[in-house]
């Protein structure tokens, strides 16, 4: 155990309120000398004797430093006592006990990133004691190769940042720490994800390649609705109105993140329910996978999926759900048979918004059948093909105009 020896020396707080002393103790056989400012917080409500602290520093300037800071937060009633639990510690008490109204599927991912890159770095040091430039060194360590782990992209350093940036300033609010730390990092820029829309001519490759496929129909539905995969393998009839040609999208079907996952119904992305209105020829295919679906639902009888289940659109001839790796998987085998290996199943969503935009879909119809969360975000990921719109539109009116000059010369 360190001892100290009777070598202090006491001074008055430059301040006029606590004291500061310089000490000397020995570890391993050594002496050490450093200087310590004691204040006081408070009383003790019971007893009534005066709740003492501390601070401790390599020189009287920087303790006396120390001591005039906090002297004046005691005095304006800002000061908070420093936290001894360790940021392992308050992530896991946060994700346990504040996160009630966050989606089941996002806890699973906020837990991973907590478990798979936050801890591992920074779970040990102290929740009070966490500089800005640690977790700066955190986040551009993750952009690089270390051990045989492959660097994260910007965007998943990006959601790594908003985890820890979330339950720090739970933190904050809760009294624990000052401020934010996360607040003064720099995040890597993101570089958008070059996606493969299908233009027309692909779109009819596409189309005769699908032909007589167990998913053609969903595929073809997705393709011209531009639902996300989790809200077509989880369309249920109860929200198909053919007789007013609607589309009632409120939930996805997705996969757990973690051991043993099993598929749940979740909420939309956004958390709002969206109606769709899609051309009548949709809702034609869609009356035909009724008629299918209620040929397998005959000839399965007993065998047939009951349960939470039991109503879906599209399933397989025992009206099971459809598992997202065989849709992905086929999908991709059909898109390299015709060319096309580098389209991925979410490009058909992204299909559906530019043919709407270039057919004269307003950006706002567009961001609402999409499901967006703001007109701005749709107008942010196809702005290129306003863009290229407003370039033809030019060329339209550079025609317009040497017509009506033509017309003015020959008059």
């Amino acid at each position: 155990m360190p001892r100290g020896n009777n070598n202090t020396k006491n001074t008055k707080g430059a301040s006029g309120a606590g004291t500061i002393r310089k000490k000397t103790v020995e570890r391993n056989g050594k002496e050490y000398t450093y200087w310590e400012a004691r204040f006081t917080t408070g009383f003790d409500p019971g007893t009534g004797k005066q709740i003492q602290k501390s601070v401790t520093g390599k020189t009287q300037k920087e303790v006396a430093e120390k001591l005039r800071q906090i002297t004046n937060e005691i005095d304006t009633g800002t000061y908070i006592e420093p936290s001894k639990m360790k940021l392992g510690e308050w992530l896991d008490i946060w994700a346990e006990n504040y996160l009630g109204d966050v989606k089941p599927y996002t806890v699973a991912s906020y837990n991973g990133v907590i478990r798979n890159h936050i801890k591992p770095a920074l779970g040990n040091l102290p929740l009070e004691e966490i500089p800005p430039h640690v977790i700066q060194m955190f986040y551009n360590s993750l952009t690089k190769e270390s051990k045989g782990k492959k660097p994260l992209c910007a965007k998943t350093v990006k959601n790594v940042h908003g985890v820890l940036h979330r339950a720090l300033q739970q933190a904050v609010q809760n009294g624990y720490i000052r401020s934010n730390p996360t607040d003064a990092c720099k995040l890597p820029r993101i570089v958008k994800k070059e996606f493969y829309p299908l233009d027309k001519t692909q779109m009819r490759r596409f189309l005769d390649a699908v032909a007589g496929h167990r998913y053609e129909i969903l595929y073809t539905v997705t393709l011209f609705t531009g639902m996300r995969e989790g809200e077509a393998i989880g369309l249920t009839w109860d929200c198909v109105d053919f007789e007013h040609g609607k589309l009632t999208v409120n939930k996805q079907l997705q996969r757990e993140k973690k051991t043993g996952a099993k598929y749940v119904f979740s909420t939309v992305k956004n958390g709002k329910t969206r109606v769709i209105v899609p051309a009548p020829w949709v809702m034609q295919l869609l009356k035909k996978q009724k008629a299918q679906q209620a040929e397998w639902r005959l000839r399965a009888g007993s065998a047939w999926q009951q349960g939470s289940f039991a109503n879906l659109v599209f399933t397989d001839e025992l009206g099971h759900f459809l598992w997202l790796h065989n849709i992905y998987r086929d999908f991709k085998e059909i898109v390299a048979s015709i060319g096309l290996p580098q389209v991925r199943f979410h490009d058909l969503r992204h299909s559906y918004a530019i043919a709407s935009i270039q057919a004269g879909d307003d950006i706002k119809t567009v961001q609402s059948n999409l499901g967006h969360a703001t007109a701005a975000f749709t107008l942010d990921v196809y702005g290129h093909v306003t863009d290229q719109m407003k370039e033809a539109s030019a060329e339209r009116m550079e025609s317009f105009i040497g017509e009506v000059l033509a017309q003015q010369k020959s008059s």
